[in-house]
């Protein structure tokens, strides 16, 4: 029992990984920017999966070539819509299984922590909607994208601090590889958002799993067998 001398924390992504992708999201950053200037505007920015929050609202605004003074007024409204939506009923799907590889990994000893590009407060709401139990999560081993621009930055932050343990960022876009790449994390693909199997075979991923059914077993031990960061 080896692996029990380090602390094991398995940073989720949240879109795509823990829950399904919308299936017609309808751009909430835009209609947050509306909301923010009070009229309609052309979309001019496309929906982008792996991009943090503040990344995606930055775009938004100097699109429309505004002033970034806006971008907290943005951000509020962005946190309206989320709890809007939720008191709505508008919730999205579990990723197949994920809910059960979050309680084994539990079982095992392991950390439960998340690495998103959503802020806290829409974290809690998404995991909260799609029914898991958002106290089965470690809050305090959690990196959120509210306030980076680059997911980079939000992995720089979680290699810092989980230094000397095991770290593994479990995600489904190859930007969350390139991220984790960068802060030197070790990363596990899971093909249960846009990208197929072959396309996350091109990214640096310790294993890609087709999803957290079949491959359950597989991606188990493969973050089982990694050493701890550097």
């Amino acid at each position: 029992m080896e692996h029990h001398t380090v602390p094991t924390t398995v940073l989720w992504d949240i879109d795509g990984t823990l829950v399904l992708n919308a299936v017609s999201p309808g751009n909430l950053y835009h209609l947050a920017l509306e909301r923010a200037v009070g009229r309609d505007l052309a979309l001019r920015v496309g929906h982008q999966h792996g991009r943090t929050d503040a990344g995606l609202i930055a775009e938004h605004v100097r699109a429309h070539h505004l002033d970034d003074a806006l971008i907290p007024t943005v951000t509020g409204h962005l946190r309206d819509l989320t709890d809007e939506r939720h008191r709505r009923g508008d919730r999205r799907s579990p990723a197949p299984g994920a809910s059960a590889l979050v309680q084994r990994f539990a079982a095992l000893g392991w950390r439960n922590g998340l690495l998103t590009g959503n802020s806290e407060h829409r974290a809690r709401v998404k995991l909260a909607g799609a029914g898991f139990a958002v106290d089965a999560f470690d809050w305090e081993h959690s990196f959120f994208g509210d306030e980076e621009v680059d997911r980079s930055g939000v992995t720089a932050r979680a290699a810092a601090a989980l230094a000397g343990t095991r770290a593994v960022i479990v995600g489904d876009t190859p930007r969350d590889g390139e991220a984790a790449d960068t802060a030197g994390i070790p990363f596990l693909a899971v093909a249960t958002g846009v990208y197929d199997v072959d396309a996350l075979r091109t990214t640096n991923a310790v294993t890609v799993a087709r999803d957290c059914v079949q491959d359950a077993g597989l991606i188990e031990d493969a973050i089982a067998a990694l050493p701890p960061l550097r």
